[in-house]
């Protein structure tokens, strides 16, 4: 089982502005995504390019997940941000509006003609009607994609929808999108909260986000990365149970029992595997936070 690494809260920071890229350093946020997109007008891609690549390259806000969101595949600025984000540093590249495996796999193939570092991982945003109807076929693509990232602002656009409590209305592009993440094996990160004074109104969706079975939440202001951070990592109780369920596992390893009953339930293989993934995001998170792991880890088998 991979190790997992704790992507609970991904923050969008505007590519060109310097302010909030300098304060950015001392946020908590799992992951930082510097947006050479939406955030910058036509006449400041450039400058935005160069600024965070330049941002990145210092290494100054390690060790947080650096990943740069990329200008479409049919725009101008395109093939330029990605031979920037090529060579950066970056952990990732972060491309908008994928619709196919095909574009996956030539995404792939143009960050290694670009002579991209092995450890650059490929992030593609889910966004569109037709891409959280192939989903499963966008996750499956292989090459470097790792992670994706759900867009709801344009999927409801798209739709004629409407944002609303309890995302009713995309609730089934959400499933689909997590169903074909999941069938890959691949991290999946949910959509934003538009509603940056809404503090209950965020809450209740990243508990939704977490039940439903996202990785993480993509965030827009400082002050969702801790409900963010809070919803989407193991809750104590989950990491006292989860060190219970490894315990008697071990035990019974030990003993040579094949049943195993930790507080009056059976415990089959599947618990223990989720157990240890647990333990060890929970380890990733204190040591990213903290700089050293809890005194009690459990490496994945």
């Amino acid at each position: 089982m991979p190790t997992p690494r704790p992507r609970r809260s991904a923050l969008y920071l505007p590519g060109n502005n310097a302010r909030v890229l300098e304060k950015a350093r001392t946020l908590p946020a799992d992951a930082l995504i510097f947006d050479l997109e939406d955030a910058v007008g036509p006449d400041a891609k450039e400058s935005a390019r160069a600024r965070v690549c330049e941002v990145v390259s210092s290494g100054a806000h390690r060790p947080r997940e650096l990943v740069v969101r990329v200008n479409g595949l049919s725009t101008r600025w395109h093939e330029d941000d990605l031979a920037a984000v090529a060579r950066s540093g970056a952990d990732g590249v972060l491309v908008p509006k994928v619709e196919s495996a095909r574009q996956v796999r030539e995404l792939s193939a143009a960050l290694d003609a670009l002579g991209a570092p092995e450890n650059l991982t490929l992030w593609v945003m889910v966004e569109t009607p037709g891409a959280f109807l192939r989903a499963e076929e966008i996750a499956s693509a292989g090459g470097r994609l790792e992670v994706l990232v759900i867009g709801t602002n344009d999927l409801v656009n798209d739709l004629h929808g409407r944002h609303v409590p309890g995302r009713t209305p995309i609730l089934p592009a959400l499933t689909l999108a997590v169903l074909g993440a999941r069938s890959a094996g691949k991290v999946i990160l949910d959509g934003v909260f538009n509603a940056i004074a809404d503090a209950s109104g965020f809450a209740d969706e990243a508990r939704q986000g977490r039940e439903m079975g996202f990785d993480g939440k993509t965030v827009i202001h400082p002050s969702q990365i801790d409900p963010a951070n809070a919803g989407f990592g193991p809750s104590p109780e989950e990491v006292d149970h989860a060190r219970t369920v490894v315990s008697a596992y071990e035990r019974a390893q030990a003993a040579g029992e094949s049943v195993i009953v930790v507080e009056g339930r059976m415990i089959e293989s599947l618990h223990v595997r989720d157990a240890q993934r647990i333990l060890a995001l929970d380890s990733l998170i204190a040591e990213l936070t903290y700089g050293t792991p809890p005194l009690e880890t459990v490496t994945p088998s």
